[in-house]
């Protein structure tokens, strides 16, 4: 199964609560990356109501029923509103991410150890409506049969701290610990997923490395690119990246949730 590209529209959905006149508009820009070819939506509600806003998910509710085959996926925290979100648009995919209304950004995964059964009955409640359940974590292997157990089908990889070692000249620790996670993840049967501070430059090496990953989302950094080369080239641009020959999925990525 070939890598899908999630756009994160959170950033757009930013700069247009800057003022009230609608602009940029988020369905269009919805649009645009499906018509480019992305394979989803990614969405962040959060409580402050910082960027999307709930009339954002009935808008981008109604774009995606033109695209049967993109997903949406909607992300946050789920003791702050998510779940109820997920059950009333029933998104493709719910990504659990543990996040304090005061963080600028996420900037961990789960506890797992600690957070299990509290988040047992989420996955529960998610799935009972069709949602795929997605856990955002921490690269670490030991982690991933505790998220498989809880009732998750896939895991979301936290890779902030590869793309900084990236930045820095020297990501082959972190990247090893995303691919000793992503294998452990699929022996647990388990769906792989990354993202947080993928970019242009950082992206194709760490899915040459880690070839387990069936989705990425990206926001920050593709539309920040957005701003130079256009939204629809920028995502022809990253979709190039995920595509790239040498990213042909190995026989082991087949198969996953």
């Amino acid at each position: 199964m070939p890598t899908r590209l999630s756009v994160n529209l959170n950033k757009v959905a930013t700069l247009r609560n800057t003022r009230r006149v609608g602009v940029p508009s988020l369905k269009h820009c919805a649009r645009l990356c499906l018509d480019a070819g992305a394979a989803g939506i990614t969405v962040h509600p959060r409580p402050d109501q910082r960027h999307v806003r709930p009339h954002d998910l009935d808008d981008l509710a109604e774009v995606l029923a033109a695209y049967p085959a993109a997903e949406l996926n909607i992300e946050g925290n789920p003791f702050h509103g998510v779940v109820e979100h997920a059950e009333k648009f029933k998104p493709s995919q719910c990504t659990l991410v543990p996040d304090d209304p005061s963080q600028a950004t996420s900037d961990h995964g789960w506890d797992l150890k600690r957070d299990a059964e509290r988040l047992r009955p989420i996955a529960a409640r998610l799935r009972a409506v069709g949602c795929r359940v997605s856990l955002f974590v921490d690269p670490v292997a030991d982690d991933m049969t505790i998220a498989a157990q809880l009732g998750a089908d896939r895991v979301e990889l936290y890779t902030e701290p590869y793309a900084s070692a990236f930045a820095r000249g020297d990501a082959t620790r972190e990247l090893a610990a995303c691919r000793d996670a992503a294998l452990a993840a699929q022996s647990a049967g388990l769906g792989v997923n990354a993202g947080h501070d993928l970019n242009r430059e950082n992206l194709g090496p760490f899915l040459i490395g880690v070839r387990e990953v069936l989705e990425v989302s990206i926001g920050h950094a593709l539309v920040a690119d957005a701003l130079e080369l256009g939204l629809a080239e920028t995502v022809r641009r990253y979709l190039a990246i995920v595509n790239a020959p040498s990213r042909a999925p190995s026989e082991r990525t087949r198969g996953c949730p």
